[in-house]
């Protein structure tokens, strides 16, 4: 009985800290182009955002790209929701029968609610571009005279605060569920 009390607190706690986990910056990007010309040189900042799942998922809508953001709402947000408000049930049901339906469809979603691990792995992908420098050196001609130039480009991107959140709900979501939805599933002792 121990058990399932310290899984619906862990899910509990895991549910504190979904909502900040979609809705602050997962992590922020920053591109910049640099030019230099004899010497003198110019740089314009061509993208500087933070994203959060929230945030990325409006911007897909808005740029028209609905399948990639209705996944990543889908698996990062509505299965995770879905599948916490059936934790919450099993846990307050009073009908074991009716939990152990339960606790089994909630094992067969599991699979599906492993989809939130995915855009994190994602996001950590994006982050591996971190500090990643393009420096291409140029040399034009022009009657008789020759002017050297550079163009570069530097992307950096930080984990926000977001990132933490959510891969801190995924890891005691998780935890939380199964330890749950196993002391539904053993046998009682009489």
């Amino acid at each position: 009985m121990l058990q399932k009390h310290i899984g619906f607190l862990l899910t509990l706690i895991a549910t504190l800290l979904f909502f900040p986990g979609i809705l602050m910056p997962m992590f922020s990007l920053n591109m910049e182009l640099a030019g230099a010309l004899s010497g003198a040189s110019m740089g314009a900042e061509l993208v500087n955002k933070e994203l959060s799942i929230i945030g990325t998922v409006a911007e897909l809508l808005h740029e028209s790209r609905y399948l990639v953001a209705l996944l990543i709402f889908a698996f990062s947000v509505l299965i995770p929701i879905f599948k916490t408000s059936i934790v919450f049930i099993v846990y307050f049901s009073k009908n074991l029968q009716f939990q152990k339906k339960l606790a089994r469809f909630v094992a067969s979603i599991g699979k599906w609610s492993m989809a939130d691990v995915f855009v994190v792995a994602i996001f950590l992908a994006v982050m591996s571009t971190n500090h990643a420098q393009s420096k291409e050196e140029y040399e034009l001609s022009f009657l008789g005279m020759s002017v050297a130039f550079e163009i570069s480009t530097q992307t950096l991107s930080n984990v926000g605060l977001g990132f933490y959140y959510f891969v801190a709900y995924c890891l005691l979501s998780l935890l939380g569920s199964h330890l749950l939805l196993s002391a539904i599933q053993k046998p009682r002792s009489k």
